[in-house]
């Protein structure tokens, strides 16, 4: 399998190096081989070779100089679109800057990967949350696949689990944790910090943004919770459709109060079937003790679907992280491979 990797920041260099690591696990359990074939990268540069690229050296190169037009050999200069266009890839997998409020670029990334006959997988949330039902019959009409599992709760195989763990089932609702960084201030809040140190200790470890409005006003949550919708309960949900109020206004005496009542506070993203209407909301709860996402603490994730046949089925796991994520793009890129 040949593929094209659109992006070489965090996450893009963490599944190049899974994908190295993991080569011959890959070839004895699955029968398995692939080769990342060009690489393309705004910051980074970009370099094509159809035997093959070296990812060791790749990954050298950005360690020392944040670069990787200096790899020796192959094509460079090729942008995102002509590398989209003209690279012979099995599947291009795009891993650009995430844009909830237009998509790009990634959503014309994947229009033209589609289009051109090539899987695609994406970690970006952007284009999915805006315009899945697009992408996925534009996918269907040019005979690919569209696979997104690292756009909820990273590398924790929420999707497959929505889409094929469940099939046969009805899912008729769901509400979880999808965001690492609230879940981790509101953790921390309950332990008796203030709510601008934790933020900033947040940022310092890189859970956090410097700008974090995206992760506390819960507009994170909000595209995970549309993605979530459209792909598993079959709507057409659009940002702005899902109700939302972030962390920011929840007090320490909030927090007493939750415990005064033996219950937790807990930015919850939900969807629920109402009538023939899908609708979403994301805002703080105030969650009993025994439920399942009550005990979930830190940085980590959890999601509850609610189906007909099982009652209750609650997956937790990591939501965030670049090896994280690497590994599951993995997961998708064997899921084509199965099916081809």
């Amino acid at each position: 399998m040949k593929v094209a990797l659109i992006g070489f920041g965090t996450v893009g260099t963490n599944f190049a190096r899974v994908l190295h690591e993991k080569r011959r696990l890959l070839k004895d359990r699955y029968g398995f081989e692939c080769e990342i074939v060009a690489v393309s990268d705004l910051l980074r540069g970009s370099v094509h070779d159809p035997k093959g690229l070296d990812i060791p050296e790749l990954l050298g190169l950005v360690k020392e100089t944040n670069k990787i037009e200096g790899y020796k050999g192959g094509t460079k200069g090729l942008d995102s679109i002509r590398t989209i266009r003209e690279v012979d890839a099995d599947v291009v997998v795009e891993v650009a800057w995430t844009n909830l409020e237009t998509g790009e670029p990634g959503l014309t990334h994947i229009k033209e990967a589609l289009r051109a006959g090539r899987h695609v997988i994406t970690s970006n949330k952007g284009p999915i949350a805006l315009a899945y039902p697009e992408l996925k019959r534009l996918a269907d009409e040019n005979g690919v696949q569209l696979r997104f599992e690292c756009t909820v709760m990273s590398g924790t195989p929420t999707i497959m689990l929505g889409i094929d763990g469940l099939a046969g089932h009805v899912v008729n609702g769901f509400r979880g944790i999808l965001n690492g960084t609230t879940n981790y201030i509101l953790t921390n809040m309950e332990k008796g910090g203030a709510y601008a140190d934790i933020l900033k200790e947040a940022q310092r470890l890189g859970y956090a943004e410097v700008e974090p409005s995206a992760d506390v006003e819960g507009w994170d949550a909000v595209g995970k919770t549309v993605i979530l919708a459209n792909s598993i309960m079959g709507t057409e949900l659009r940002p702005g459709d899902v109700e939302r109020e972030g962390i920011t206004k929840i007090a320490p005496g909030d927090i007493e109060a939750a415990k005064r009542q033996g219950k937790r506070i807990k930015l919850i993203a939900q969807a629920w079937r109402d009538g023939s209407r899908v609708k979403a909301k994301v805002a703080p709860e105030l969650v009993e003790l025994s439920d399942p996402l009550a005990s979930v603490s830190g940085t980590t994730n959890a999601l509850t679907f609610e189906t007909d046949g099982l009652g209750a089925v609650t997956i937790i796991g990591k939501g965030a992280g670049g090896v994280e994520t690497g590994h599951g793009i993995l997961t998708d890129l064997l899921a084509i491979h199965r099916s081809m």
